[in-house]
């Protein structure tokens, strides 16, 4: 009972102080997230401690489990251990999930990771029941063959590509027996386009578009100022016109 008071008040006081914190890791020992029954697996969870608190909580789909140990250890693997793990530290937040599938069958497909990049290498592995012995081993892409061979070895492709999305399964006999895996999609994502520095090409661009803008204001203002300036010398022209006085001594010239 205090055990799982002392549980609860951990687990309180780390969502209250959550914001800002590491998350939590989980890691699979093999591997592998595909499994056949009788299967061993240890699930790993990486996350800060507090001192003196090693304390580390699992959960399976959401139910929280009873091992407080940072390695969770499923030995013989069945059904019912399907679901998606989940752990947290005393000082991380609680880590996303990680899936695991077991399956009763012969056969099972195993792949490191289903969701690639172009580029990335994919390894295929046709896993047998308690690892008993197979051979005349294929491999299908979209139902058709893509490699064989008499004894048991992985399938390699160095880099992936579009071409390489779809359903892959894999068949081999056990003894006379003829198996198949379950099929399973992997997906090449397309790597995401470089981003482009246009710092320098939109700065150029605005330069010219501002040094245009000036010299247009520029050129009507010119413009304005010499219409201003005619204007102006028309109003100043002015008709002398002589005295009197002048025109007296105009005249004594004159005579």
């Amino acid at each position: 009972m205090w055990r799982l008071l002392s549980t609860a008040l951990l687990l309180l006081a780390s969502a209250s102080t959550g914001a800002g914190q590491q998350k939590a890791v989980v890691s699979l020992h093999p591997e592998w997230d595909r499994l056949l029954e009788r299967d061993n697996v240890t699930l790993k969870c990486q996350g800060p401690q507090a001192e003196g608190h090693n304390a580390t909580w699992w959960w399976r789909s959401g139910t929280l489990l009873s091992n407080h140990t940072s390695s969770y250890f499923i030995a013989l693997a069945t059904v019912s251990d399907s679901g998606e793990y989940s752990c947290q530290t005393s000082l991380s937040e609680r880590s996303d999930p990680v899936p695991l599938h077991v399956q009763a069958a012969w056969l099972q497909l195993q792949a490191r990771r289903w969701v690639v990049q172009e580029g990335d290498p994919i390894t295929l592995r046709c896993h047998s029941w308690k690892n008993v012995p197979i051979h005349k081993v294929q491999y299908f892409q979209n139902g058709r063959g893509r490699k064989f061979s008499h004894q048991n070895s992985d399938f390699h492709i160095p880099r992936a590509a579009g071409k390489h999305n779809g359903s892959y399964f894999c068949r081999a006999m056990i003894g006379t027996l003829n198996v198949s895996s379950d099929a399973v999609n992997i997906v090449v994502q397309a790597l995401p386009a470089p981003p482009t520095s246009l710092g320098l090409p939109v700065l150029f661009c605005l330069l010219l578009g501002l040094l245009f803008a000036v010299d247009t204001g520029l050129y009507f203002s010119v413009q304005s100022d010499l219409r201003n300036s005619l204007r102006n010398r028309r109003n100043d022209n002015v008709t002398w016109s002589k005295s009197p006085e002048d025109k007296q001594e105009q005249s004594k010239e004159i005579v």
